[in-house]
């Protein structure tokens, strides 16, 4: 970000440089001095800020998908956002989190490796309490799961991945699928140490409980589809290639579809007066001669040529000639 001086700072830079206090070539060489910037090799930067916009939308969409899944289960009030998407090294993730959280460990086919939903205590057994019949507080004290409770866990945020499938289909169809559920962040190695991952920290309110969820994904289970978080991929419409079952199904459509056939004999004006008084017998005479070809429409577009004539005792029309569509002249 450019400093920007007050007039203050302004004239007292001048009076200094009048003075003599300053030196205008020091101050142009110190401009032209190379400038060096630190770079952490432990925080290696492997997402762009392209692909960490894309996420922020991803995850956007799964986090109004888990609202409303959790509002239903839960039958409360639940609230959740994004609240900060960045990249670290996974070992600075795990010292982040507490002792004795709740780590459901998930794969998503077709990508190859694991991630995990960490969702912190106070909100994990603030839905523990609900579902089973209370107001949706969490305990003073933190414990160990027990085998009912265990089962309980794993069921619920199970089917949350669902949610997680219906933010990514913008992006490619996934399969999430959940591995374990641990409850100790040492137990769990799914990068190593100096990995980048992305994490997505999701703020959770349940009643008057509030706590932290985080996504975490490793960058080398993305790092094959990373050009499709681009935001010219996401945004372009890709034409999607139909199965012979569909286009079977479409053709059989096609082909119910009912268009109306006009056989034109031609064209005639007559004021109201003549109309009226048309009788049997009367002859209109057209403005197209006999031998001229009649125009057959389908729809209001002029498809084949014709001649008239009878078949088995009824008028009919033969087909003599098939107009072939030409650019229509537009009036200027």
């Amino acid at each position: 970000m450019v400093d920007v001086l007050s007039q203050n700072e302004i004239d007292a830079l001048l009076a200094a440089l009048s003075s003599g206090e300053m030196d205008a070539e020091e101050l142009k060489k110190e401009d032209t001095e190379k400038k060096v910037r630190v770079y952490d090799f432990k925080r290696a930067t492997r997402f762009s800020k392209d692909h960490l916009r894309s996420l922020t939308r991803i995850h956007e969409n799964f986090a109004r998908f888990l609202t409303t899944y959790f509002s239903t289960q839960l039958r409360t009030f639940v609230q959740i956002s994004v609240v900060q998407v960045e990249q670290l090294p996974y070992d600075e993730f795990i010292r982040s989190i507490p002792k004795m959280t709740i780590l459901n460990i998930f794969e998503a086919e077709p990508l190859e490796g694991r991630m995990v939903l960490e969702v912190n205590p106070n909100v994990a057994f603030a839905m523990l309490d609900r579902l089973l019949g209370g107001m949706g507080v969490s305990p003073s004290k933190i414990h160990a799961l027990t085998e009912i409770e265990t089962m309980i866990m794993e069921r619920i945020f199970s089917r949350a991945l669902n949610s997680l499938q219906e933010a990514w289909k913008t992006v490619m169809d996934l399969t999430p699928r959940m591995e374990a559920l641990e409850t100790n962040p040492q137990f769990m190695q799914i990068a190593s140490a100096n990995d980048t991952i992305a994490l997505i920290s999701l703020s959770t309110k349940i009643g008057d409980t509030s706590g932290m969820i985080n996504l975490c994904i490793p960058h080398v289970v993305i790092e094959p589809i990373m050009q499709r978080l681009s935001v010219h991929h996401m945004f372009v419409t890709h034409k999607k290639s139909k199965t012979p079952e569909e286009s079977e199904a479409l053709h059989a459509r096609v082909n119910m579809a009912k268009l109306p056939i006009i056989a034109e004999l031609g064209e005639s004006h007559l004021s109201v007066r003549e109309f009226l008084g048309l009788a049997p017998g009367d002859v209109i005479s057209l403005n197209k001669p006999v031998e001229e070809g009649l125009h057959i429409k389908v729809g209001d577009k002029i498809k084949y040529m014709g001649s008239p004539g009878t078949l088995k005792g009824k008028v009919a029309i033969q087909i003599t000639d098939i107009v072939t569509e030409e650019v229509e002249e537009h009036d200027e």
